[in-house]
């Protein structure tokens, strides 16, 4: 069930599933840091609740169990500052190294906000131009001209903002023991890259579509803008200025430092082969990092946006997040107004997945990083529990009322649902409840209506519609049509 609806490497959408909707979240007890993390421990929450049912905690180790994920960071800010970091599990299953909050991590997409950091500082030096044809700057590769630049031009600000039209939505990395290609061969798709060339495929600036492949152009333009190779020039840009000591993009790891890193794990909890991918699109996916570093450059922003910074300017922070379109800025996710509006990004890389949000409002957030590839919902789930303990106003559990459908209106919904060419669900009704078969995963679906459903391990919402012939036909997935029913 997972890979039917991967979630995209960062959290760029709104998700309803993160608003608080009718249900009651505050906590008693002691407010001590010490107690406070206890209960955020056992306090785990999907993304549904039950009207009339209790709610469904649970404990960090059982789901970390549950979803084959060895190791979790987590820092939690409160009151403008770190208040707690945390490491739990192993840096690889079956072993007994303990994961610390000093433990490394890629930090995957979330690498987009950093180095926006950095290209970000560029401009404030007059290094680079936020609205200038980035070709104009590029010496060893160009963006290649076509019918869709001949008016509009990608530039600085569209690639932050995943607005110059460029495809490659994400990468995949390169296991230990292949070779890795250049920067250049990455955007040509030339071996030994593994993705599809960078090309201008929509006119820049008229959608917004989440580019990997424009973060790999940028860590070009800034590495040839300034004769520095990638990671160094990020170190000096912000990783020492923000004091992310830990952190790095150099890839692949050095192999000195190989030891302070976790080991990524496929869904079932067996590592990848050769410890971790390495991904030469460091601007993209590369960083190297913990909670408590990406803790600090949350931070950071939070000065630079009360004018207190001595990195960047509060007219850059203020750049940085506001929309350019809806749900992001340059290099961040952006998500909810008022009081509850959050900023930050998500990140999946091959065994990793983390998240950090911060709140605009007040100086209160949390960055959590795993090494599992179902480490995103527990993302999820334990920012559910801090939310509930520490009372922020987003990312609680929604509230569901369940209904009764009768068994022959249930009975229309089962079948073999086809998601893409190859890849088929089953929809099953045992007695009076409907599960989806995936593969080992058996996930009951919770009735909201006679054809609209929910379902709490990967916290999506069905629906079916009939086709012509008064028969189920298609199957909906968060409000996009994603299967249709090829039969019985």
């Amino acid at each position: 069930m997972r890979r039917m609806i991967q979630r995209p490497v960062v959290l760029l959408v709104i998700f309803p599933a993160f608003l608080v909707v009718g249900v009651s979240l505050p906590t008693n007890g002691q407010a001590t840091p010490e107690a406070r993390l206890a209960r955020v421990e056992n306090g785990l929450l999907p993304a549904y609740t039950i009207a009339g049912r209790p709610l469904p905690l649970s404990s960090l180790t059982e789901r970390m169990a549950a979803l084959h994920v060895p190791g979790v960071s987590i820092a939690v800010i409160n009151g403008d500052a770190i208040e707690w970091a945390k490491g739990y599990g192993v840096l690889e299953a079956g072993t007994t190294t303990p994961v610390t909050p000093e433990t490394l991590f890629q930090a995957a997409s979330i690498s987009k906000s950093v180095a926006a950091l950095g290209a970000m500082r560029l401009v404030e030096r007059g290094d680079l131009a936020l609205d200038e044809d980035v070709n104009l700057g590029l010496k060893s590769w160009k963006v290649p001209e076509n019918e869709f630049t001949k008016t509009e031009k990608v530039t600085l600000r569209r690639l932050l903002s995943h607005t110059a039209g460029l495809t490659v939505h994400g990468f995949g990395g390169y296991p230990a023991e292949a070779s890795l290609p250049s920067v250049v061969q990455v955007l040509d798709g030339e071996k030994p890259a593994n993705s599809a060339p960078v090309r201008v495929d929509v006119v820049p600036g008229k959608i917004n579509r989440y580019s990997g492949g424009g973060f790999t152009v940028m860590q070009l333009l800034m590495s040839e803008t300034s004769g520095k190779a990638f990671p160094s020039l990020l170190s000096k840009l912000v990783l020492e200025p923000v004091g992310m000591t830990r952190s790095t993009y150099e890839q692949p790891l050095p192999a000195g430092r190989r030891g302070e890193a976790a080991t990524a794990h496929h869904s079932n909890g067996k590592p990848v082969p050769g410890l971790f991918h390495t991904y030469p699109e460091m601007a993209a996916a590369g960083l190297w990092t913990t909670p408590t570093d990406l803790a600090r450059f949350l931070l950071e922003i939070r000065k630079a946006l009360a004018g207190h910074s001595e990195v960047i300017s509060v007219e850059t922070a203020r750049m940085m997040t506001t929309p350019v379109k809806p749900g992001y800025g340059l290099g961040l996710s952006l998500e909810r107004l008022g009081p509850a509006a959050t900023f930050g990004h998500g990140g999946s890389n091959e065994g990793f997945k983390c998240l950090m949000t911060a709140f605009f409002a007040e100086g209160r957030g949390a960055v959590v990083m795993t090494n599992g590839d179902l480490g995103g919902g527990l993302c999820r789930e334990i920012l559910r529990s801090i939310a509930r303990e520490y009372q922020w106003p987003a990312y609680g559990p929604v509230e569901k009322t369940v209904v009764r459908v009768a068994p022959e209106i249930l009975s229309a919904y089962a079948g073999r649902y086809e998601l893409r060419p190859g890849r088929i669900v089953k929809i099953v009704l045992q007695g009076e409840t409907l599960f989806i078969l995936d593969g080992p995963q058996k996930i009951e679906l919770y009735p909201e209506a006679d054809n609209r459903f929910f379902e709490m391990v990967n916290e999506t919402r069905l629906a079916f519609l009939k086709g012509s012939d008064g028969k189920t036909a298609f199957m909906f997935i968060d409000g996009q049509m994603q299967a249709r029913r090829i039969g019985d």
